[in-house]
């Protein structure tokens, strides 16, 4: 099969394809002919091909996928306007002592996080598809060991978990803006009648 050929048919698999594809997935088109080497050639050409477009060819933890460039979303999103999940602060902060503490139990991210972590809230983030439990401790009750998924990265846009911002930035992200100051009513401002 010529280079040019395998190319198109790798650009026609990953446009159609909804998730990112592996590289197992991406060598079964060809029967398993082509080498690893040789298909990381042709999807570094393919990429180098699409450079400029609006429209970029990435590699992520579970495979290689074509996405929207990041200036021209606020575009696509206008088509398509999706409504990301809200998740709370508790969500959030357990999901970030994951990512950055992994492989950590329950009882880990309560001593970090100072407070008892709900159930519900590990059940959103096993349902989203973010974490999973990799193993137990070797502890008395042996409890689940969480660490983020695939999912997770692939979402983030990222190959590994090297590529996630430093911890400080997360940190000032979580930090909560001082309340507003209560409103003090005029009347208390003025001076005593006598």
């Amino acid at each position: 099969m010529q280079p040019t050929e395998a190319k198109r048919i790798l650009e026609a698999a990953l446009l159609s394809a909804q998730e990112p594809l592996a590289l197992a997935a991406l060598r079964g088109l060809f029967d398993d002919q082509l080498s690893a080497e040789t298909l990381k050639n042709l999807l570094t050409e393919l990429r180098e091909e699409w450079s400029g477009r609006a429209v970029e060819l990435v590699t992520l933890a579970s495979g290689w996928r074509f996405q929207t460039r990041p200036e021209f979303r606020p575009f696509a999103e206008k088509l398509l306007p999706e409504k990301p999940p809200r998740y709370s602060r508790a969500v959030l902060e357990t999901l970030a002592i994951i990512a950055y503490r992994q492989p950590v139990t329950r009882g880990d991210i309560e001593d970090i996080r100072g407070v008892t972590v709900s159930t519900q809230i590990m059940q959103t983030l096993e349902a989203r598809g973010w974490i999973d439990v990799v193993g137990h401790r070797e502890t008395p009750g042996r409890p689940a060991l969480y660490a983020t998924t695939k999912t997770f990265l692939d979402e983030l846009g990222l190959r590994s978990l090297q590529e996630l911002p430093p911890l400080e930035e997360i940190a000032q992200t979580l930090q909560l803006e001082p309340p507003p100051a209560p409103a003090v009513p005029e009347a208390a401002n003025e001076p005593a009648a006598g």
